[in-house]
């Protein structure tokens, strides 16, 4: 299957799912991970998708939330809806956050299982962990231990506020992340309450930044021979996407809401109008549509067929200081109309406009995402196969290596302690028999 670049992208592996040498710019790598939900998973799964060797640590007294969400194949359920007695190898946004990785289990709550974590760090040059602060400290792996173990570990810590402050104690989900960093307070539309984002998006947006301090490290190590410990905080991820706004605040003394704050789909700078989502032909579906200069208006109004009520919006300004009575217009003429076909039509006039799709739209019609390859599909032997979002990144070289879904709970615990780390038969079975893995 060629890239963009022209660059073939290779197979996935005969689904086997025995563990074997990586591909990729990160391959040679090993990284302890003790990352769980969205936040670190999704970090390490990037590592993970280019060649680094990711041992993802669990423990089978305490599942990762994603084991016990029930969004299962073929089922529908709310999305916070957690199972009561979940197969903790049938969840699906588990096998997505966590393809590519190996899977062990430790109870660190032993002894013996804080050793074997100690000789997995030692045998490895990156940790990474997103606990609640405290934790690793309680089971004695500060970054000086881990330099004791590794001495050029690079140690990424990951948590809603940082390991430093007042704050820094505080438990986070991605929901109080976004209302702590100030994005919930700008979301919704104008005159109304807040209304949040329906999903932990920050778990995913902080995520790319500890990937990002992740490679940086990486590198940094390469060039040094340092490590280096990593101190990612959600919240500050999270400010960072509200910057011009603070800007606004802090120099024009404005407020972030208001009668006309936030502007919902309307655009303040540059000036645009009509400029916002639009309802089409059946059940809950829209399109949006911009309009910035006279040209695009022109070939709005001519689709349109000129309609008369157009003489009250004939200036920029009109159509700026008029949008409520504009849009109502809008809307009526679209209504009838199917979103796809409508968006063809106005694209060829020379409107900025896009259908917005559902995530069907996304997965099963959009044609430049196929043509692209994002989504790609891997064999697993609870779920069945299933499908993955890809990374949205193509280089003319490298590629994603998508060799396995995500670990069954403990499905390596025999290639990591016994083939890696060099445990006998007689000290693996007593580990077991123990509860220790």
């Amino acid at each position: 299957m060629p890239s963009a670049f022209g660059v073939a992208t290779p197979a996935p592996r005969p689904q086997d799912r025995k563990p074997g040498p990586r591909q990729g710019p990160l391959a040679g790598i090993r990284v302890t991970d003790f990352c769980w939900m969205g936040v670190g998973a999704c970090a390490t799964r990037l590592l993970g998708d280019f060649g680094a060797e990711v041992i993802r640590i669990e423990d089978r007294n305490r599942l990762d939330m994603p084991r016990r969400l029930p969004i299962y194949k073929g089922e529908v359920r709310t999305y916070g809806e957690e199972d009561a007695n979940p197969d903790p190898n049938k969840g699906g946004l588990f096998n997505n956050y966590n393809r590519n990785k190996l899977g062990v289990t430790i109870n660190m709550r032993s002894a013996k299982g804080r050793d074997l974590a100690d000789r997995l760090i030692a045998s490895s040059s990156v940790v990474t962990e997103n606990f609640a602060p405290g934790v690793m400290e309680r089971w004695g792996l500060t970054y000086e231990r881990l330099r004791e173990l590794s001495p050029q570990v690079i140690y990424a810590r990951m948590s809603g506020f940082g390991h430093s402050g007042p704050h820094a104690e505080y438990r986070s989900y991605g929901p109080v992340v976004q209302a702590v960093s100030g994005l919930s307070h700008i979301s919704g539309l104008p005159g109304e309450e807040p209304s949040g984002w329906g999903l932990s998006y920050m778990d995913n947006e902080a995520a790319f930044f500890n990937a990002s301090a992740l490679l940086t490290a990486i590198y940094h190590r390469i060039l040094t021979g340092e490590g280096a410990e990593i101190d990612v905080s959600a919240v500050e991820a999270g400010i960072n996407l509200i910057g011009p706004l603070i800007l606004d605040v802090s120099v024009n003394g404005r407020s972030t809401r208001g009668p006309d704050f936030p502007a919902g789909n309307r655009l303040e700078h540059p000036s645009a109008a009509p400029h916002g989502v639009y309802p089409c032909e059946g059940e809950d579906r829209w399109i949006a549509i911009a309009v910035f200069d006279e040209a695009q208006w022109r070939g709005l109004l001519s689709e349109m067929g000129d309609p008369a009520w157009a003489a009250d919006f004939s200036t920029p300004g009109a159509r700026v200081d008029n949008q409520d009575a504009l849009d109502a217009h809008i809307a009526s003429w679209t209504k009838d109309k199917d979103r796809h076909d409508l968006m063809h039509r106005l694209q060829a006039a020379g409107v900025p406009a896009g259908a917005v799709q559902t995530a069907q739209d996304t997965n099963d019609h959009d044609p430049q995402i196929a043509s692209r390859h994002l989504f790609f599909e891997l064999d697993h032997p609870v779920i069945g196969e299933a499908r993955f979002e890809g990374t949205p990144i193509q280089f003319t070289r490298t590629v994603q290596e998508n060799w396995r879904s995500a670990p069954l709970l403990g499905e390596d615990n025999e290639h990591v302690f016994k083939g890696l780390l060099g445990l006998n038969s007689a000290e693996y079975d007593e580990l077991v028999a123990e509860g220790v893995i």
